[in-house]
């Protein structure tokens, strides 16, 4: 483990080293008080520049971005440098991101959502990952064989658990900003229980924030 107090010692490139092989990173920011969110309901209210600067190093990094598209619709996503892979069970594409060009903008759904799904998307672009629910794991296959080897999941809330439910997640980067909003705002994992061991690889201390490197320990199926 590292500990780096005033952000000193390696670049970020080092500090975030990944493994050479396919790995899948969540990132979040929340308060001190474990929220998400500010007052606006958004994590953009809460974000400083150090949790800025993780976040941007992240995207580089990443070969494939995937979010919740309710996450999506609501932190008014729009179309990245990398393919954006939304996940809903209903298909639902976020008004924004209707009509992409092939390959910018990926949608896993359940069987029934498809449709809606391709009413926006290429159909290349809809990937059936389940009957009642998205299955992660059929994602995760269907990501590796398109040669998205390096994915940056960011949320939300409930795709985090059911990621951590379905064991497709390696590694998480949360940031915490030396902030207390109270509220009623939802913390990084919502939905049912889950009990999944992490062990720190890295934590920097950068005027009071705290970026953390957790990685995700191997459970026995």
């Amino acid at each position: 483990m590292q500990v780096l107090v005033g952000a000193r010692g390696a670049g970020l490139d080092d500090l975030y080293r990944a493994p050479d092989r396919p790995w899948l990173r969540v990132n979040f920011v929340s308060t001190a008080d474990g929220s998400v969110s500010g007052a606006d309901g958004l994590s953009g209210s809460i974000n400083n520049d150090a949790d800025h600067q993780v976040f941007a190093h992240l995207r580089r990094w990443a070969d494939v971005v995937i979010v919740g598209a309710g996450t999506a619709r609501a932190e008014g996503y729009r179309v990245a440098d990398v393919p954006l892979v939304l996940v809903s069970r209903r298909g639902e594409v976020p008004e924004g991101l209707r009509g992409a060009p092939a390959g910018s903008v990926v949608m896993a759904t359940t069987s029934a959502g498809g449709e809606a799904a391709r009413a926006h998307l290429v159909a290349d672009d809809v990937l059936d990952c389940g009957d009642e629910r998205v299955d992660l794991r059929r994602l995760r296959s269907h990501l590796e064989a398109r040669g998205h080897l390096r994915m940056l999941c960011e949320g939300g809330p409930s795709l985090f658990a059911d990621a951590l439910a379905q064991g497709v997640v390696d590694e998480l980067d949360a940031s915490t900003v030396p902030r207390l909003v109270a509220g009623g705002a939802s913390r990084i994992t919502h939905g049912p229980d889950v009990d999944v061991p992490l062990r720190l690889h890295t934590l920097i201390e950068h005027e009071g924030t705290l970026l953390a490197r957790w990685l995700v320990e191997p459970r026995n199926n």
